[in-house]
Order: structure tokens, then sequence, then C-alpha cells
């Protein structure tokens, strides 16, 4: 009787262990298809924030290539975005990193939203630019033009102020340009892209200066405070001026927009940093002014 009953019990036992087994192993397969199915959906999830990011860095690399003169606020993002994908790749695929990712995704989505609309805006301005440094060509060489063919100057005055009747330029400016073959004009700040400097003033209107020829000296000084173009010399008593060009011109007792381009040593590029721009009647300073190429 006992070894009955003990065989029994032992049977409920094992019907017990073996139930308990079974139920382990169909738990075990739930959880790893759910951790499957989770896995997956993940890394769809991860996809798609990839097609994103790949999909903006394509617009970035559009806008770029649009602008003959590279905007660098686009290079940097479209460099962050990079970094992103990168990084994407070899992170862990888990909703923690994905959601991350998403945050960063939808941050630069807006800062791209107002780049490029920054972007086309500079690219109308640029546009503009351009159409009006043509026009300012045609105009100045109309007056070249006429210059050239004037046969009789101006009376002299009879009295002149010595200390008044001295040239002097307002509004002198200094930038980097980007010179096409066809004559083409672009500004620019990026020392690499610059070609020459183009140096612009404005002669003032002095009715004691004698009309006729006259000239001033252009000094363009690099960053490493030497003097670009011909940096030729000229004595003035005991000073001596070291000048880039001398700027000549029909001086016709009325206020005279000139232009000159001064440009490098050989085949040398400009430096990065900041230039200085002064103008010399004779050993006096008349105006300076600086700009920065970077």
């Amino acid at each position: 009787m006992e070894n009955s009953k003990s065989s029994t019990g032992l049977k409920v036992a094992l019907g017990i262990a073996l139930v308990l087994f079974l139920g382990t192993l169909f738990y075990t397969f739930n959880l790893k298809s759910e951790s499957d199915k989770n896995t997956k959906e993940l890394t769809e999830q991860k996809q798609l924030v990839m097609n994103d990011l790949n999909a903006m860095a394509k617009q970035y690399d559009e806008a770029i290539g649009e602008n003959e003169v590279a905007n660098q606020n686009l290079i940097d993002a479209r460099s962050r975005i990079q970094g992103l994908i990168d990084s994407l790749k070899i992170s862990e695929t888990n909703v923690k990193s994905l959601w991350r990712y998403k945050q960063k995704y939808a941050s630069l989505q807006k800062e791209m939203d107002v780049l490029l609309a920054q972007n086309d805006s500079l690219r109308v301005e640029n546009s503009y630019l351009a159409t009006s440094l043509d026009s300012t060509r045609v105009r100045l060489e109309e007056r070249t033009m006429f210059t050239d063919s004037l046969l009789v100057q101006n009376t002299a005055l009879a009295e002149v102020v010595e200390n008044a009747a001295v040239l002097n330029t307002v509004g002198l400016k200094g930038f980097g340009v980007i010179e096409r073959t066809s004559g083409k004009l672009i500004p620019t700040e990026r020392a690499s892209r610059v070609d020459k400097i183009r140096v612009c003033f404005t002669v003032a209107k002095n009715a004691l200066v004698q009309a006729g020829d006259q000239e001033l000296y252009v000094q363009v000084i690099d960053p490493k405070n030497n003097t670009l173009g011909s940096n030729e010399q000229v004595q003035f008593g005991e000073k001596t001026l070291n000048y880039s060009i001398i700027s000549k011109f029909n001086y016709e007792n009325g206020s005279l927009n000139i232009c000159e381009f001064v440009a490098s040593k050989g085949d040398s590029k400009f430096e990065k940093g900041r230039y200085t721009v002064n103008v010399f009647n004779e050993k006096d300073l008349v105006s300076s002014s600086e700009f920065t190429l970077k």
C-alpha cells in the first residue's frame, strides 16, 4: 500500500514538473518572439531616421552646389548631419537611443528650414550685386572714354588756399573679388577664392583744387604687414611711402567714384586675416579702412 502511494505521488510530481517545464518553454518562446518583433520594428524605425537624414544631407548638397561662392553656414550644417549619420550607423538599436536621434533630426530640420531660406535670399542679393557691379563697370568705361576725349582743361583758380586745396576721399572700401574670364566680378570673403583686391572710393568735390590730371597713392597691407601690388617707393622730403598702385584720374571739380585692383605677388594666394587699405595724397593720409578675409 505504501509503495503504491509513493508511486502515485511521484507520478503527480513528475506531471507537475512537466507542466511547469512546458509552461516555461511556452513563455520563453513568446518572450523571444516579442523581442524579435520589437527588434525588427526598432531596426525599421532606425532605417527611416537614416533615410530622413540622407535626404536632408542631399538637400544641403544641392544648396551648396548652387552657390558659386560656398556658404560656410550650409557647409557646417552639412557636416553636423554627416556626423549624426555616422553615429547612427554604429549606435545600439533601442528605444532610448532612437528617440534621441529623432529629437536631433527634428532640431536639424528646423535649422535647415532657416538656413535654406537665408541661402535663397542671399542668392537673390548676390545676383543683384553682380548686376550692379556690371552696371558700375560700364559707367566707369564710359567715363574713361569721355575723359580721354577731353582736349581743353578747366582754367586754374587764380588763388588757392594751400591747406584747403587738397583732394580728399570718402567711402573707402576694400574687398576680395573673384574675376571670371567674362570680366564678371564676384565679391567674396574667402581668402582661397580671391583673385584680386578691389579698392573703391569717392574723390570728394573741392572747388579749390585745380581741375586736370590728378593722382592718389593706394596702399594695401596684408595680415603679415606686407604691402601688396607693385610695392614701389616714392620719396616726399624725408618721408618714404610704399604704395600698391597709383590711382590716376582726371579731376573735374566734382565728386568722382574710382575703383582700382591690387593683385598678390606672383602666384601666391591671399592670406587669411585683417587687411588695411590707405589712400595718400602725396605724403598725407586722406582715408583708411579695413576688411577681413576668412
